[in-house]
């Protein structure tokens, strides 16, 4: 239901430049109508009373290279200045026991390896030092071919706190000059969740069980609240920013700041609280991201599930068809 077929042409590998000049599907609820725009043709499209808010979180340098890539760490957490838990490549190299030496000053020892196949790695140094700059790179999603030249793409223009695995990518987009424009006529506001490498994760038979996915962190600062309670319609930009408007509102009526925990799973039967309308870019098939649109879909138009999966990837067809460049580097929409 949540499949597609996507010709390997349609994968972006480099961002539009300028990145405004992304193209912009335009869906409408109204009337299920579809049209062709570019981004930098937002404000068009936004409902006058609407309030834009965006996901500022700035993704991490945390894949490490080592021997011209043919080693890979993928830092997922930091226990404590010389302990990390971390994605490798190759794993052989990685047994529980093992000690690697990486670097002249840099030894790498495997204490544990979880269900997931994330080891649990001491390391010689600590993980601020400042020789491991050269080794650390922006992680760019596994169908993008890592070019450090790209690095700077993959951060939004508003990017402040450090902390995620991945971009919040429907707001790479935003040029600081469209931003400036949406302003004048929109309150914004900024959100943080720091995206983890769940949000690229196939849907699990125990996720649909549980109703629960993998859980993020976000925040809310005071100032924010004050704007998003205020609020009389919001479009969120990016399936992070809704995943943290809407677990905001699930634990309380109100907006409040602070930081918290999310593991909520939107599909289809989810009754939006918070978000009005959204900007997202084309996701990859068999997503939990598929299932949120879906569910946007369903409660905004009334339908069961199955007619929001059709309503969809009837979306998804057109945007195949009229070329659309798809994932993370890809073209947009706004479902308003």
């Amino acid at each position: 239901m949540y499949d597609f077929e996507l010709p390997k042409r349609l994968i972006a590998q480099k961002p539009a430049e300028p990145r405004d000049h992304a193209r912009l599907l335009v869906y409408r609820l109204r009337d299920g109508s579809i049209s062709n725009h570019y981004f930098y043709e937002l404000s068009k499209f936004l409902p006058a009373d609407t309030t834009v808010v965006v996901n500022n979180s700035r993704v991490e340098n945390c894949r490490w290279l080592f021997e011209n890539s043919k080693i890979e760490i993928f830092i997922v957490q930091k226990l404590d200045p010389f302990t990390v838990r971390a994605l490798v490549r190759p794993g052989k190299k990685f047994k529980i026991g093992s000690s690697l030496q990486l670097t002249p000053w840099l030894q790498v020892h495997t204490t544990d390896i979880d269900s997931d196949g994330i080891r649990t790695l001491h390391l010689s140094v600590p993980h601020d030092d400042k020789r491991l700059i050269d080794y650390e790179h922006v992680p760019l999603p596994p169908y993008i071919h890592q070019d450090d030249r790209l690095e700077n793409d993959y951060q939004t223009v508003y990017a402040v706190p450090t902390g995620s695995k991945a971009a919040p990518t429907a707001g790479l987009h935003f040029t600081p000059e469209l931003l400036s424009k949406i302003k004048k006529y929109h309150d914004f506001a900024e959100v943080t969740l720091h995206v983890g490498l769940g949000t690229f994760a196939k849907l699990t038979d125990e996720n649909m069980a549980e109703g629960r996915l993998h859980s993020e962190q976000y925040f809310i600062d005071s100032s924010t609240a004050e704007v998003l309670n205020a609020a009389s319609h919001i479009t969120a930009v990016g399936t992070t920013t809704i995943r943290t408007l809407e677990s905001a509102r699930t634990l309380n009526d109100t907006f409040r700041s602070g930081q918290f925990d999310t593991d909520i799973f939107i599909k289809p039967g989810y009754r939006f609280l918070a978000t009005d309308a959204l900007i997202t870019n084309f996701h990859l098939p068999s997503t939990s991201l598929l299932m949120m649109i879906a569910a946007f879909i369903a409660d905004k138009k009334g339908f069961v599930e199955k007619e929001a999966a059709e309503e969809l990837m009837r979306i998804y067809n057109h945007a195949v068809n009229e070329s659309y460049r798809f994932y993370s580097f890809g073209d947009a929409m706004i479902i308003v």
